[in-house]
């Protein structure tokens, strides 16, 4: 995501970061390049001149210009003011103390309501909450179905009427369904329309007024660019919405929607969606994207994502076999199919501090961690257990067995040793691991987000 912006707002924050005096010219001509890049990436005109002279005006103030490291403190005030744009903090869904909650979803057509009424039903689940979907679009072909098939592949329940145009009355007798099957969310798919008209905004207000909703959230495709902004105007100002929701936020390399939406509307970015399986859903935080923008990577993005991956105890019990040279392939596979669920190796790369652009956009071969998969499985245990035993004619077999040539065994090996090898060293080290499990790994890294300006 961002990555044309990112790119560009990096070189720029490089040149920065080296200045030991900055004058007035030069922050001139690095914001006229700042504005620049914001502009090409569809950001709105007047979101980015708002932008430019709060950074201009922190940036001249007497503490800035006779600090030692004037540079750092401007890309200091560039990422705080970035953060600003996009919502200053994370904004959590309005829970009602007296269930069910109600949300109604909102958007054009083809943003992507649908799929985002599964992912949010998923991750709602995922909190402990029991979840209802009610299928209003009862307009668009094949709309229902494609709720109940979503519905069937979540193992969560989905109330339509097949045949009953009127949404008012499907969603009233959904939600009686929501009571008597005790379920404490309820989420409503509303219809679409190419572009706004009279008809879509009575509908939604009439459904408004019958369902009550605890919190509307406007879907917006990320890829519209400033069309969203108009877009997020409108429903705000007809229906009135409580919160955004940006889909293919992982398609879109410029971005320009996600930094406007906030600053025009005044309604928080809660959710991003960054792919298309129902898992790839996550809470919107301002602070590490707006540093996952400049470079400075998002680590607590992705301890939240192993913690999601990683069983405590597990990796507890994995950490001290690494400590005790006992590390397996059986064990090598278990941490391959955890890594998986934490999304791409490229969404990954994206979230570290420091990661060249030439390597974060480089394409990855995703598909090695199935070979190794496939590798590893064709084994048998006492293989897996002790790998010093595979002599060729094993090997042979497992080439055979996993559709690999004998030469990517012998390389998958040769890779496994090393890296027992290193494990090894590090054991050897000197001085205790600090970061014993995740919580407190975490805990380190929200202490010391700001590490690099102190």
């Amino acid at each position: 995501m961002f990555e044309n912006l990112s790119d560009r707002l990096q070189g720029i924050v490089k040149k920065l970061k080296g200045q030991t005096r900055i004058t007035e010219k030069e922050l001139n001509e690095c914001l006229r390049e700042v504005k620049l890049a914001l502009l090409e990436a569809d950001v709105n005109y007047k979101v980015v001149k708002k932008f430019v002279n709060n950074v201009k005006e922190k940036a001249l103030g007497e503490d800035v210009m006779k600090s030692l490291t004037p540079g750092q403190q401007v890309v200091k005030i560039v990422r705080d003011e970035l953060t600003e744009l996009l919502g200053s903090s994370e904004s959590k869904l309005n829970i009602s103390s007296n269930p069910p909650t109600v949300i109604m979803l909102v958007g054009l057509q083809g943003s992507g309501k649908t799929t985002l009424c599964g992912k949010l039903s998923n991750y709602l689940r995922k909190q402990g909450k029991k979840p209802l979907m009610i299928a209003c679009d009862v307009y668009r072909p094949a709309a229902i179905k494609q709720l109940e098939t979503i519905g069937k592949s979540l193992n969560i329940d989905v109330y339509s009427e097949e045949g009953n145009k009127n949404v008012v009355e499907v969603a009233s007798n959904g939600l009686k369904k929501a009571h008597a099957k005790l379920c404490d969310v309820v989420l409503i798919d509303t219809a679409g329309r190419l572009q706004i008209d009279d008809t879509l905004m009575n509908e939604l207000v009439d459904l408004k007024k019958a369902v009550k909703p605890h919190e509307i959230i406007l879907v917006v495709d990320s890829m519209t660019g400033q069309e969203a902004v108009n877009v997020a105007e409108t429903f705000n100002e007809k229906v009135g919405i409580d919160s955004i929701t940006m889909s293919k936020l992982d398609s879109d390399t410029r971005g320009g929607a996600a930094l406007s939406v906030k600053e025009v509307t005044n309604k928080p970015i809660k959710f991003a969606s960054v792919g298309e399986k129902l898992n790839d859903l996550e809470p919107f935080y301002p602070d590490r994207i707006a540093s996952r923008i400049l470079g400075m990577g998002d680590v607590l993005s992705i301890i939240d994502k192993a913690e999601k991956a990683f069983d405590e105890e597990q990796a507890i019990e994995l950490e001290s076999k690494m400590r005790k040279n006992e590390f397996t392939l059986d064990d090598y596979l278990s941490v391959m199919k955890k890594i998986r669920k934490m999304g791409s190796f490229k969404q990954i790369l994206g979230m570290m501090p420091g990661i060249p652009s030439e390597i974060r956009n480089a394409e990855i071969d995703e598909k090695q961690l199935y070979r190794i998969d496939a590798i590893i499985t064709s084994m048998t245990k006492e293989e897996r257990r002790n790998p010093k035993i595979l002599n060729a004619k094993r090997r042979i077999r497992i080439a055979n067995g996993s559709g690999n040539k004998v030469e990517d065994i012998n390389r998958f090996m040769n890779q496994f040793e090393q890296m027992q090898k290193m494990m090894k060293s590090l054991n050897g080290a000197k001085g205790k691991n600090k970061f014993r499990n995740l919580k407190n790994m975490k805990k380190f890294a929200e202490e010391y987000s700001d590490f690099e300006f102190v």
